[in-house]
Formats: C-alpha cells, structure tokens, sequence
C-alpha cells in the first residue's frame, strides 16, 4: 500500500486495528487509514479519489445512514454490511459499520470491524482474563500446598525410620513418593514466576531447529517433521530458553496425539514460520509480527475441552497433567504475544504470534 500520510491531526487513525474513513454526506471518501486500504487492497490515494459507497456489496443502507446522520436525524447508527475487496473476485468481506457525526460540518466518521475479527478480539480478551485469574489462583494454591507437603513428606520420613514390618514401610514410601509427584507438579505451576526473563537477541529459527533436534531424538522413525521457514523474518529480544520451551510444549502435545500415525508410520509435524503484517492480537495491532504454525495430521483437539485447553490441569489424555499449554501460553504472553488454536481432525495449528521490531 502507499506511503502516503494522514492529513495532519489525523495521524492517531493509522494506529487504529479497525477500519476508519472520513466520508462526505454523498459517500466520496476524504480520508482513509491505513486498515482500511490493507484490508481493501488499494491505496489510500485512490479510495480518498472515489466513494466509499463503490465498496458496499449493497450500498443503500450505508447512502441512508450517511444522509440521516448528516442531517443530524440521529447521532450515529450501527449496521452490519459486505465490503468488496481487490483484487476483482475476492470474497466479501463482513463488517460491523458504525457510522457516527463529527466535530466538522458535512463530514460523518465511519468506522469499519472486520464480524470475524470482532469475535476473535472478544475471545482473546474473554481468554487472557480468564488465564490471567486461573494464573493468580494456581499460584496462589500451589504456595499453599507446598508448605504442607513438605510437612508430610518429613514426617513420612522420620516414620520409615521408625518402623520395622516391611508392609508399613512400603505405606512410607508411597507416601514419600506421591509427597514428591505433588511437589514436582507445584514446582511446574510456579516455574513461569520464579524465573526472570533472560532476555537477549532471539532468532525464530534456532529455536525451531532446537525443538526440532529434541523431537527426532525421541522419534528417530515414525514421524517427519518439517520445516518450512521465511529466512527474512528478524532477530527480536526475547527469552530464548522460554521461547524453546513454549515450543517444545506445544510439539510434545502433537506427538502423544500423533501416537497411532507414529506407530503406522505416517506421522507428520510441521513447523512454520511467517511474517505478519497490520496484526491485531491482545487488543494491540502491530506493523510487524512473527507467525509461528505448529501443525500436526493428528485426530485434532477433543471438542469438549477445545475452548479449555490452555486452562490449567485440562488434559486431552489420559495420565496428562494439562500443564504444557498454560506455560506456553505464559511464556508467549511474556513476550507480547498470544497462541491460537485451530483443530479438525485429520489437522491442528497451534499459531504463536509475537511482535517483531519494525
């Protein structure tokens, strides 16, 4: 798209994630954002030289709405609507429109959201909140049962030393042994938090080929995993053991979905790498940033626990502690970022998204 600016005073619209446009009463577009002219394909030079109604599958409740608000019959009004796009042939895409007054006569300020990407920004939020009170309660748990353990674990111990019939000593050792187990899942809830960032140059791709070396050593035959990487992508500042981790994690999750396709033979993991353009995510829209795909040809993630599954202790298998994804969530919103989901059987993409320097 053109590098032309906003006219001064307007410039805040080009930070915008969702689609804005000055329009006079008749629709002729006076300014446009940069949204805008990503998501229509053209520049902003020549949509600010035509209508925005010749973007309207069905132009004529955007025409009225204009008129009523011009006219100051109503203030502003919603609607949703299909926007054209280019080049020629694109699908439609919906939109939430709403059209509102302004400070400047004969000028109305409509402001365009993508429906699907409403409903995903609604989600991330509904989720981050979510992660963020089950994070704070989790911790707070964890702290609360590791001091009885320990308590447990040293009396179990000072018992053992004490009894004589082999049977008791064995209840001893189950116990000693299940005190550890628990004190092994706590160290794991709280390890995101005790451990500061490292932070340093991190490039995408070393990483990629780290997890990468630690899955074909645990599955020499059985499964391939590919590797299909945009070189162009940069170095960015980041913790790259906690990167490796979130990875690792989510890769580790494929495999015991993938167990059957590794035993027949035709087991694949894929690892991805893009760049993003104009991406929103957390409520944020940056210029620049990394696309990681994750993908599998496994069953995919179990419908009853897809909305969950980065909830804490929520497990698609069986003996799973449901740690993996909740730290890998939290290791990826430490950097800015998010993971998404996107699961049918026969294929999942697990997508991590992280801001790149622009």
């Amino acid at each position: 798209m053109s590098n032309e600016p906003l006219l001064p005073g307007f410039e805040p619209f080009d930070q915008l994630a969702s689609m804005v446009a000055v329009v006079a009463p008749d629709g002729r577009c006076l300014l446009a954002n940069s949204a805008l002219e990503n998501v229509l394909g053209v520049s902003r030079r020549a949509l600010q030289r035509g209508s925005l109604l010749d973007w309207m599958a069905d132009p004529a409740q955007l025409r009225e709405t204009l008129w009523l608000v011009a006219r100051n019959q109503v203030a502003s009004s919603r609607f949703d609507a299909h926007l054209t796009r280019m080049p020629a042939g694109s699908p439609e895409l919906p939109v939430h429109l709403i059209v509102s007054q302004t400070e400047w006569p004969d000028r109305v300020l409509v402001e365009m959201i993508e429906i699907e990407q409403q409903t995903r920004l609604e989600r991330e939020e509904r989720t981050h909140g979510l992660a963020q009170a089950n994070k704070e309660l989790v911790r707070n748990l964890a702290h609360e049962i590791k001091n009885p353990l320990g308590g447990i674990r040293g009396a179990a111990q000072l018992l053992a030393m004490e009894v004589t019939s082999r049977e008791l000593t064995e209840y001893t050792r189950i116990i000693i042994q299940e005190a550890d187990r628990l004190q092994a899942l706590v160290d794991r809830l709280l390890a995101p938090h005790r451990r500061p960032q490292v932070v340093a140059e991190v490039n995408i791709h070393e990483v990629c080929e780290r997890v990468r070396s630690l899955i074909l050593a645990e599955f020499p035959r059985g499964l391939d995993v590919a590797r299909d990487y945009d070189t162009s992508i940069p170095e960015f500042r980041g913790d790259r053991e906690q990167l490796i981790q979130a990875v690792l994690n989510i890769a580790h999750n494929a495999t015991h979905a993938l167990a059957e396709r590794i035993a027949a033979g035709d087991a694949r993991l894929a690892l991805r790498t893009r760049v993003a353009r104009q991406a929103t995510f957390s409520r944020q829209r940056y210029r620049l940033a990394l696309e990681l795909h994750i993908e599998d040809n496994g069953p995919g993630v179990p419908e009853d626990i897809r909305d969950r599954i980065f909830h804490p202790l929520i497990s698609g298998r069986e003996g799973g502690s449901g740690l993996g994804l909740t730290l890998a969530q939290t290791f990826v919103q430490q950097h800015q970022g998010t993971i998404e989901c996107d699961s049918v059987p026969g294929r999942t993409v697990f997508k991590i998204l992280i801001p790149l320097p622009s």
